[in-house]
C-alpha cells in the first residue's frame, strides 16, 4: 500500500500509518461475521440519548446554536485525541477549513471497517433525519413502450470504412443535401420495453453482449447519443425527461474509464464533487438543524460534522471525496497520477473504481451504472456492491447496476433482477422469484451453479438445452420473444403494466427530488473550478512548455546567427534578408502554437463526457484555457525578441523593440487561439492536425511574403486581409523599414525603406502598425468565440452513424421474422463443445514444463517514496517465489489487487522492460532463453492491443501466418484458424473491424476474446493469460474457459490470472497459486474436487471461519487470507505455507522438474522466427495494406489535403510559372514550390505521427511474441507508404503544375514528380523515425517542429545558399527541402537563358539561379541521388531504433 502513496500527502500518510494497526484490528471480527451471515440491513444501533452528553458538550453546542445561521451551518464540534484516551476534548471548527489531516482523521473515525461502519454511518444519518420528521427526496423511474432505433448506412460487401466506402459515404451525404434518398436501414436496439425502477431497491441488469444494456442505461439517464432515435416515454416521478434536467438528477457511470491522465485520483474526484455541487444537502441540513433546535435535540458530533462538511458547495477539497475514496478502496492511491497507455499510473481496477467514484461523489439519488466491477477481484466487487446496497436501502436511492460476472455473494445483495436479451426484457422483478419463473418455463438452475451465470446462459440458443428439466417432455428452443411474452403474462409483469396504466401522482414528488437547473454552481465558481484545473494541468505539463521554450531559444540562436548583424548591410539586397528574418519570426511563433492543437484535441473526450453530465458549460472550460495562455505567449515572445532583436541588427531604438515584442506577442496568442479553435471544430487528433496544416498553409501563403499582394489574383486578395499573419507582416515591416536609418533616397525618389516595402507589396504608413495590432487582437477574440461556440454546440465525435452490410441486414431482418416461429428440436450437441472432427485438429507441439526457484523482482524505489523517508534503494515486488507449471494442468494465479500476479507473469514471460530479476527460471529443466521461449509461448495481456483497422478474422490469420511452424501447409492453417474462431465464438463477427478501444469497433468482451484467439492460434506449448475473463459476461467467460480447458487437456501448460471466477470457472482449474501483497506465495497446490484441498488447507489454520454451504470457494479463500485477517490473528500466511508439508512437497517437485529428462534436449530452432524474413515481410505488408486502405482519417484526409492545397496554390500563383521579368517574379515562383513542398510535407508528417504511434503499441506486443524482426516490420511499414505518396505527388503534378504554368516538357514534369515524391517520402519517414525515438505522441509532435525550423530556414528560400554563413552551410546541405527545391527549380529553370532584371541589373534566369541561389543545372544527377538518399536514411534509422528502443514501462 505504501508504495502507491503520492508525494503530496506525506502528513496524511504519517497519520494513516499511525492508525492502521488499530483500524485493522477492530475490523476482522466484523468482517468474518459479515461474510458468514447476512444480517438485516435495517438493524439500527442506539446513538445514545442527549442525557449521555456531558455538561461541557451541551454548553459548547449551545454556543454553536447561538451563531448566525450561515456560520452555524459551517460550525461543528470535533473530538481531539484518540479512542485510547480516557478524556476527549472537543473544539469548535469551521468545516470549510478542514485540512487534509483533519479530513483523514474524521473519515477514519467514521469508517474503520468499510462494510460495517459505512452501514452505521448511513443509519445514523437516516435516524437523525427521521427523528425530526423529515422525508428524503426519492425518484421512481418509469419507462413505457421504450424503443431505441439506430439508423445504419447499408453498404455492399463488408461494412468496413475503406477509402472507397468513405468516399461514397461523403458523396451520399452531399446527395442528401439535395433531398435525394440514400440506402439506409433501421435496426432496433431496444424493442418496446416497459418497467419501473423503484427507490430503495438495488436492481441488477444482466444480459449477453450487444443486448442493449448500455443503451437502456443511457436512455434512462438522459445520456442517449443523438444519432439514436428514442420513442416511448421515460419519466421521473411523473415528469418527462424534457421537463427537468435528467443529467443532474441522475448519474450515468460509463463502462469506459475516461479521465485526464495528468491528474491524481483525489484531484479528479474533488473536481467532480466541486462541479456536481451538494444538491439538496444544504437545504436538508438547514431544515434538520432548525427542527433539532426547536426540539432541543443535540446530534451526534461525528455525524453532524460529516453532514455539515458535505453540505458546503464550491470547496476545492471536499470531505465527501475522502469518504468516497475510502469506501471504494481508493484512499491508498489517492495521490497517484491516473496515467495512460504510455504513462505509469494507477491500475486498471483502480481506474474502474475511479470512474464510479467520480459520479457517486455527487448528490444524485438515481444511479445508472454500467459494468462497474470489470477487472476487480471478487472481494472488492462485493464490497462496492454492498456499499451501493446500503446507499439504496437507507438513503432510498434508485440504483440500476449492470454487471458481467457477479459472484453469488454479490448477486445475493440485489433486490431486483432485470434480464435483457436482443433488446427485450425477459424478466424484471424480485430476485427471489426469477428461478421460479424459469422453472415454470422448463429450465432449472443446477445446485452449484451461480444464478447469474445460469440466467445469462439459459437465454442463449447454444446453452439453453442443458438446463431443460422436464425429462418426460421433449426440449424445444424457447426464444427470447417467447420468454418475454411469458413474463408479461406473469403476475409480476401484469403488476408492472397495471402500475404504468395509472399516472404517477406528482404531488408525492419531493421538491428536491428533481433538478431543474443545468449547473450546480454559480457561474463564477464554475469558472474558478475550471481555471484551477487548467492551471494544475499546465503545471503537470511543464515539460512540454519548457521543451517548447528551449526549442524556441534554439531556433532563435540559429536564426540570429544566420541573419547576424555583421553580415547584414543597410541596402536593398540585405533589406530582403531583413524581411526574411521578420517573416521567419512570424512563422516560428505561429508554428509554436501548433502543440496546443493536439493537447486540446486529446482532452476533448473528457470534456464532452463532463459537458454531457452537466459539470460545467463550455465557456467555463474555454475561458481558462485562453486566459492562462497569456503569460505563456508573453514569455515566449519576450524570449524571442530579447535574443534576436539586437543580434540580427534591427533598428536600435527601444520603442521599436517594444513594438516588435508586442506584435509578436499578439501573433503568438492569435496562433494558440487559432489552433485551439480548429481542435474544437475538428475534434479528433488526426482531423485537427490536417485542419491545422490547412490553417498554417492559408496563413503562410496569404501573408504577403511568398507572393506579394499585388501579384495575387484579384478574386483571391480577400485572403490577404482575412489572414492574421498578414497583419503581423505589415506591422513588423512598417515598424522596421520606416525607421530613420532606412531613409536614404533611391533613384526612384523613394526612401530605401519605402522601396523595399514596395517590392514586397507592403507600402503602408506607420499607423498600419496599430491597425495590425488591433486586427490581431480581433482575430484572437474571434477565434476564442468560435472555440467556445464549437464546444457548446458540436457533439462528441464518437457519435457517428454506423454502417452495416447488406448481408448482415438481411440476416437480422430474417431473424426477426423467423424467431417466433422457430421451435426446432435442439440436442445437447449444440452446446459449444468440440466435435470429433475438431478434436482431430491438434497441431503438433512439444509439452513443456516451467519451473522457477527463489524468484525475486525489484524496481528502483519511486521518488515519491524516497521523499517520504524510505531509505531503501529498491522496492521488492516478488519475494522468493518457487513453483512449477506442468503440461496438461490448468493453473489459476490469484491474489488481491497489487499482490503481484501480472508482475509474476511478466517476469516469467520475459515481458519486463525495467527492474531487476533474481532467481532461476527453467523450461523442461533447461535455463530459459527468451528468443526460443517466445516461439513456444503465448501471452494474453490484460490490455487488449490490436491493429484497429483490420477485421477479427484477419487478426487471427495474421497471427497464424507468422507464428505457426512453416512446415504446416496453408490449408491446415486455414482450417485451424476457422476452428479457433468457432471455439471462441468469434466466427459470427469475423468480418467486424477491431476498432479503437472505447471509441469504435469491438466491444470490451469481444476484444478480450480476440486477444485469446490471437494467442491460441499460435499453437503454443505454454500460454500465460492475464485476466482472460475480465470484461466478459458469465456465458462468454464460460466459453473462453471451456476452450482454455480443452487446450490444456491436449497437454499444454496454461496459467491464468483471474479476479472474479464463478464456482464453475474456479473449479475448472486443476491447481492454484495464491499470492499476497508484497508478492509472497501463500498457497500452491491442487484444488481438488469441489475445491476440497484449498478449503481444507485454510480451515486447518486456527480461528479461520468455515466456509458456508454453496459459497464460492474463491471468494471465501481471498476473504479469509486477507491482510486484515493476518493482523487480527497475528499470523503470516506466507510463513505458514513455507513451514507446511505442502511447501516441502512442492519444493521437491520443483527440484525434480528442474532437471532435464534423460535423453531430452533444449528447445532449438533453425532460425529466430517461425517464418523466413521474406515470409514475415509478406505478412506484414498484407496487414499494412489492409490497414491503410481502411484508414480514411489518415490516408483519405491527406489526399484531400494535397488536392485542396494544390488547387489553392494553383489558383494563387495562376500562370506565374513562365512570367519572369524581375527577381521578385522569380521569388514568387520559388515561393510557390517552397510553400507546397513545406506544407504538404508538414501535414504528412504531423498526421502520420498518431497513426504510427497506434501501430507501434501493437508492434511492441507482436515483437514480444516473437512474430517478426524489426527490419521486416520497418520495411513493411515503409513500402506500404509508397503508393499513397505517389498518388499525392501525382495530384500535385496533375493539378498545380499546369495551373501555375510551368514548362510542359515531359523531362521537367518527371523531375517535378520525382522531387515531390522524394520530399513527401522524407517527411513521412521522418514521422516514423520520430515515433521510434520518442516515448509518446506529445514529445514526437514537439520534436517535429524543431525539424521544421531547419527545413524552413535552410530550404534556400528565406536565405539562399550563397548567403548562408560558413558555420551553418553544413546544415543547409543536410536539409532535405533544400535539395528538393534545388532539384525542382534547377530542372525547371536551369536551362532557361531569358533576360530578367535583378536588383536593377540585367542577367539570365540560369545565371541568377547559379549566382544568387547556388543552383547548378549540371549537378541534377547528384541532386537526384541526394533526394532519394534522405528517405532511405530515415527509413534505415526507423528500422534500427524501432528494434532497439522500447518505451513501454513494465
Amino acid at each position: 500500500m505504501a508504495h502507491m502513496v503520492g508525494a503530496d500527502d506525506i502528513e496524511s500518510l504519517r497519520v494513516e500509518l499511525a492508525e492502521i494497526g488499530r483500524s485493522i484490528r477492530s475490523s476482522f471480527r466484523r468482517h468474518t461475521s459479515s461474510f458468514r451471515s447476512s444480517s438485516s440491513i435495517y438493524e439500527v444501533e442506539n446513538d445514545g440519548d442527549v442525557n449521555d452528553h456531558d455538561a461541557e458538550y451541551a454548553l459548547q453546542w449551545a454556543e454553536i446554536e447561538r451563531l448566525p445561521t450561515v456560520k452555524r451551518m459551517r460550525s461543528t464540534l470535533l473530538d481531539d485525541g484518540d479512542e485510547s484516551m480516557t478524556e476527549k476534548g472537543r473544539r469548535v471548527v469551521d468545516v470549510t477549513k478542514l485540512g487534509a489531516v483533519e479530513r483523514h482523521l474524521m473519515i477514519e473515525k467514521l469508517i474503520k471497517h468499510i462494510e460495517n461502519d459505512n452501514l452505521k454511518l448511513l443509519k445514523k444519518i437516516r435516524r437523525r433525519i427521521d427523528r425530526v420528521g423529515m422525508e428524503l427526496p426519492t425518484i421512481e423511474v418509469r419507462y413505457e413502450s421504450l424503443k431505441v432505433v439506430a439508423e445504419c448506412e447499408v453498404v455492399e460487401g463488408k461494412a468496413l470504412p475503406t477509402l472507397w466506402n468513405t468516399a461514397k459515404r461523403v458523396l451520399s451525404e452531399l446527395v442528401k443535401l439535395t433531398g435525394a434518398k440514400t440506402h439506409e436501414a433501421k435496426i432496433n436496439i431496444i424493442n418496446d420495453v416497459n418497467g419501473i425502477i423503484k427507490p430503495g431497491r438495488l436492481t441488477l441488469l444482466l444480459g449477453p453482449p450487444s443486448c442493449g444494456k448500455t443503451t437502456l442505461l443511457k436512455a434512462l439517464s438522459g445520456n442517449l447519443e443523438n444519432n439514436l432515435k428514442c420513442s416511448g416515454e421515460i419519466s421521473y416521478n411523473g415528469h418527462r425527461l424534457d421537463e427537468f434536467v435528467p443529467q443532474k438528477t441522475s448519474a450515468y457511470i460509463s463502462q469506459y474509464d475516461l479521465h485526464i491522465a495528468e491528474m491524481t485520483v483525489r484531484e479528479t474526484v474533488d473536481f467532480s464533487a466541486r462541479c456536481q455541487g451538494v444538491g439538496s444537502r444544504t437545504d436538508i441540513m438547514m431544515e434538520v438543524s432548525k427542527r433539532e433546535k426547536e426540539k432541543g435535540i443535540i446530534p451526534d458530533t461525528e455525524v453532524d460534522a460529516y453532514m455539515k462538511a458535505i453540505s458546503v458547495e464550491g470547496l476545492q477539497r471536499s470531505l465527501q471525496t475522502d469518504y468516497i475514496l475510502k469506501i471504494l478502496g481508493l484512499d491508498i492511491c489517492a495521490e497517484i497520477l491516473i496515467g495512460d497507455v504510455m504513462r505509469r499510473g494507477i491500475s486498471g481496477g483502480q481506474k474502474k473504481r475511479l470512474t464510479t467514484a467520480e459520479m457517486i461523489v455527487g448528490p444524485t439519488k438515481a444511479l445508472f451504472m454500467d459494468e462497474i466491477t470489470n477487472g476487480l477481484d471478487s472481494s472488492t466487487a462485493f464490497q462496492i456492491v454492498k456499499s451501493l446496497q446500503q446507499f439504496a436501502h437507507i438513503s432510498s436511492a434508485t440504483v440500476l447496476v449492470s454487471l458481467l460476472q457477479p459472484a453469488p455473494e454479490s448477486y445475493d445483495l440485489f433486490d431486483d433482477i432485470m434480464l435483457m436479451a436482443k433488446g427485450r426484457i425477459v424478466y424484471h422483478g424480485p430476485r427471489g422469484e426469477v428461478l421460479n419463473f424459469f422453472e415454470d418455463c422448463g429450465f432449472r438452475c443446477p445446485e452449484r451453479k451461480g444464478v447469474a451465470d445460469f440466467l445469462q446462459e439459459v437465454i442463449s440458443k447454444k446453452d439453453q438445452a442443458q438446463y431443460w428439466w422436464h425429462e418426460d417432455l421433449p426440449y424445444s428452443f424457447v426464444s427470447v420473444e417467447m420468454l418475454s411474452k411469458k413474463f408479461k403474462d406473469l403476475s409480476i409483469g401484469k403488476k408492472i403494466e397495471d402500475t404504468l396504466s395509472k399516472p404517477y401522482d406528482r404531488s408525492k414528488s419531493h421538491k428536491d427530488a428533481l433538478s431543474f437547473s443545468v449547473y450546480s454552481l454559480p457561474n463564477w465558481e464554475l469558472f474558478i473550478a475550471c481555471i484551477s484545473r487548467e492551471y494544475l494541468l499546465m503545471k503537470r505539463n511543464y515539460f512540454v512548455y519548457i521543451f517548447k521554450t528551449a526549442q524556441l531559444v534554439m531556433a532563435a540562436f540559429i536564426t540570429m546567427t544566420v541573419f547576424i548583424r555583421t553580415r547584414m548591410g543597410i541596402d536593398i539586397i540585405h533589406g530582403n534578408s531583413y524581411m526574411s528574418a521578420l517573416f521567419f519570426a512570424l512563422i516560428i511563433l505561429l508554428v509554436d502554437g501548433f502543440p496546443e492543437l493536439s493537447m486540446t484535441a486529446q482532452r476533448l473526450a473528457v470534456f464532452y463526457k463532463q459537458k454531457q453530465l452537466c459539470f460545467y458549460p463550455a465557456w467555463a472550460y474555454a475561458i481558462p484555457a485562453t486566459v492562462l495562455k497569456v503569460p505563456l505567449s508573453f514569455f515566449e515572445s519576450l524570449v524571442w525578441t530579447c535574443l534576436s532583436y539586437y543580434v540580427i541588427g534591427y533598428t536600435p531604438e527601444a520603442s521599436r523593440f517594444f513594438k516588435q515584442f508586442i506584435l509578436l506577442f499578439a501573433v503568438h496568442f492569435t496562433s494558440i487561439s487559432m489552433f485551439r479553435c480548429l481542435a474544437a471544430i475538428f475534434q479528433t487528433v488526426v482531423a485537427s492536425i490536417t485542419a491545422g496544416s490547412f490553417g498554417i498553409l492559408f496563413t503562410f501563403v496569404f501573408a504577403g511574403f511568398v507572393i506579394p499582394p499585388p501579384s495575387m489574383p484579384a478574386w483571391l486578395k480577400w485572403g490577404f486581409w482575412a489572414n492574421p499573419l498578414s497583419y503581423g507582416e505589415i506591422g513588423l515591416s512598417v515598424n522596421e523599414f520606416l525607421a530613420p536609418r532606412w531613409n536614404q533616397m533611391q533613384p526612384n525618389n523613394f526612401t530605401l525603406g519605402r522601396t523595399i516595402l514596395q517590392t514586397r507589396g507592403m507600402d503602408y504608413n506607420g499607423y498600419m502598425y496599430w491597425v495590425s495590432l488591433c486586427a490581431l487582437l480581433g482575430f484572437t477574440v474571434l477565434f476564442n468565440i468560435i472555440f467556445t461556440l464549437a464546444l457548446t454546440f458540436l457533439k462528441s465525435p464518437t457519435s457517428s452513424r454506423a454502417m452495416i452490410s447488406q448481408d448482415k441486414l438481411s440476416e437480422l431482418q430474417g431473424t426477426e421474422k423467423s424467431t417466433e416461429d422457430s421451435s426446432v428440436r435442439k440436442k445437447t450437441t449444440d452446446s459449444p463443445v468440440k466435435t470429433e472432427e475438431e478434436d482431430k485438429m491438434v497441431l503438433p507441439f512439444k509439452p513443456l514444463t516451467v519451473t522457477f526457484q527463489d524468484l525475486n523482482y525489484f524496481v528502483d524505489m519511486p521518488v515519491e517514496m524516497r521523499d517520504q523517508g524510505y531509505d531503501q534503494k529498491k522496492l521488492q515486488l516478488l519475494s522468493d517465489i518457487t513453483g512449477a507449471f506442468r503440461p496438461g494442468i490448468l493453473t489459476a494465479l490469484m491474489g488481491v489487487s497489487g499482490a503481484g500476479k501480472t508482475t509474476l507473469l511478466d517476469v516469467l514471460a520475459g515481458r519486463k522492460t525495467s527492474g531487476y530479476i533474481e532467481g532461476d527460471i527453467r523450461i523442461s529443466g533447461f535455463p530459459k532463453v527468451q528468443e526460443t521461449f517466445a516461439r513456444v509461448s503465448g501471452y494474453c495481456e490484460q490490455t487488449d492491443i490490436h491493429s484497429p483497422n483490420i477485421t477479427v478474422e484477419e487478426s487471427v490469420i495474421y497471427s497464424a501466418w507468422l507464428r505457426l511452424a512453416p512446415e504446416i501447409d496453408a490449408t491446415t492453417k486455414t482450417k485451424f484458424v476457422k476452428q479457433v474462431l468457432e471455439t471462441i465464438e468469434l466466427d459470427e463477427i469475423k468480418d467486424s473491424l477491431v476498432g479503437v478501444t472505447g471509441v469504435s469497433g469491438l466491444s470490451t468482451e469481444q476484444r478480450k476474446r480476440l486477444t485469446i484467439a490471437v494467442e491460441l492460434v499460435a499453437n503454443p506449448s505454454i500460454i500465460f493469460m492475464d485476466e482472460p475473463t475480465t470484461g466478459l459476461d458469465a456465458r462468454a467467460a464460460a466459453i473462453v474457459m471451456r476452450a482454455v480447458k480443452n487446450v490444456a487437456d491436449t497437454g499444454r501448460t496454461i496459467v491464468c490470472t483471474i479476479h472474479q471466477p464463478s464456482i464453475d470457472i474456479f473449479e475448472a482449474f486443476d491447481e492454484l497459486v495464491l499470492l499476497k501483497r508484497g508478492g509472497r506465495m501463500i498457497y500452491t497446490g491442487p484444488l481438488g474436487q469441489h475445491s476440497r484441498h484449498i478449503i481444507e488447507y485454510f480451515e486447518s489454520v486456527p480461528e479461520i471461519p468455515k466456509i458456508k454451504d454453496n459459497h464460492n470457494p474463491a471468494t471465501w479463500m481471498l476473504d479469509v487470507s486477507s491482510q486484515s485477517v493476518e493482523i487480527e490473528l497475528g499470523v503470516d500466511f506466507a510463513k505458514i505455507y513455507h513451514d507446511s508439508a505442502l511447501y516441502k512437497r512442492n519444493s521437491e517437485l520443483v527440484k525434480q522438474l528442474s532437471q532435464p529428462d534423460s535423453g531430452s534436449s533444449d528447445i532449438q530452432f533453425k532460425r529466430t522466427f517461425a517464418q523466413s524474413w521474406w515470409g514475415q515481410f509478406k505478412s506484414i505488408l498484407w496487414k499494412m495494406n489492409l490497414s491503410y486502405w481502411r484508414s480514411p482519417s489518415y490516408n483519405l484526409m491527406r489526399m484531400m489535403h494535397t488536392l485542396v492545397s494544390s488547387l489553392i496554390f494553383g489558383a494563387l500563383f495562376w500562370k506565374q510559372g513562365q512570367n519572369l521579368d524581375t527577381q521578385q517574379s522569380m521569388f514568387t515562383v520559388f515561393g510557390a514550390i517552397y510553400g507546397l513542398v513545406l506544407f504538404l510535407g508538414i501535414n504528412n508528417c504531423a498526421s502520420a505521427l498518431q497513426y504510427f504511434e497506434t501501430e507501434r503499441n501493437v508492434m511492441y506486443r507482436e515483437r514480444f511474441a516473437g512474430m517478426y524482426s524489426a527490419t521486416a516490420y520497418a520495411l513493411g511499414q515503409v513500402v506500404t507508404e509508397i503508393p499513397y505518396i505517389f498518388i499525392q505527388a501525382a495530384e500535385f503534378v496533375i493539378v498545380t503544375y499546369p495551373m501555375i504554368g510551368f514548362y510542359p516538357s515531359a523531362y521537367k514534369v518527371f523531375w517535378s514528380l520525382y522531387s515531390m515524391f522524394c520530399s513527401l517520402l522524407t517527411f513521412n519517414y521522418l514521422a516514423m523515425f520520430l515515433v521510434s525515438i520518442t516515448p509518446n505522441f506529445m514529445v514526437a509532435a514537439i520534436l517535429q517542429s524543431l525539424f521544421y525550423v531547419g527545413f524552413n530556414l535552410f530550404s534556400g528560400f528565406l536565405i539562399p545558399q550563397t548567403q548562408v554563413p560558413g558555420w551553418w552551410i553544413w546544415l543547409y546541405y543536410l536539409t532535405p527541402t533544400s535539395w528538393t527545391l534545388n532539384g525542382f527549380i534547377s530542372s525547371q529553370y536551369g536551362d532557361i537563358h531569358e533576360e530578367i532584371n535583378v536588383f536593377g541589373q540585367s542577367t539570365t534566369v540560369a545565371r541568377f539561379l547559379k549566382d544568387y541561389f547556388g543552383f547548378h543545372h549540371d549537378l541534377l544527377a547528384v541532386t537526384a541521388v541526394v533526394q532519394i538518399a534522405f528517405p532511405i536514411a530515415l527509413a534505415s534509422m526507423f528500422a534500427f531504433f524501432v528494434g532497439k528502443l522500447n518505451f513501454q514501462r513494465r
